[in-house]
């Protein structure tokens, strides 16, 4: 068994992918003809898009995130030879500083942002062990 990608319900899956392509300079891998549904290259996995008012189509339920409530207890994670750099150019494309960079005691730089819609994202450098 392996992680084959993440998908996340959003209101505007263009606009997310806009947001993750500025923020993260992620690569667009597939976006249907709908704009309903899109894939962004992230290395070995993948992390997809779908309009939340398709979820109900595939018998699912699902809570919108959204920029004005408590995120979800879930969050990516995204890492970065030049952490700084990268907080930094998030911010610049919208995204919302929740918790400022912070060099941990195992060496490890990280801070956290929420996304277009609400979502939390770890942003850090590598893993110092």
């Amino acid at each position: 068994m392996k992680l084959d990608g993440v998908m996340i319900w959003v209101p505007d899956v263009p606009a997310t992918v806009a947001f993750y392509q500025a923020a993260f300079g992620l690569e667009l891998q597939l976006m249907d003809d709908t704009k309903q549904y899109a894939q962004l290259g992230t290395g070995q996995t993948t992390l997809a898009f779908a309009d939340e008012a398709a979820a109900a189509s595939t018998g699912v339920s699902v809570r919108p995130h959204r920029p004005t409530v408590e995120a979800a207890a879930v969050q990516l994670a995204f890492v970065a030879d030049d952490v700084r750099a990268a907080y930094q150019r998030a911010v610049d494309a919208g995204a919302v500083a929740e918790v400022p960079l912070v060099e941990k005691p195992w060496g490890q730089t990280l801070g956290y942002l929420r996304d277009n819609n609400g979502f939390l994202i770890e942003v850090s450098s590598p893993a110092a062990w």
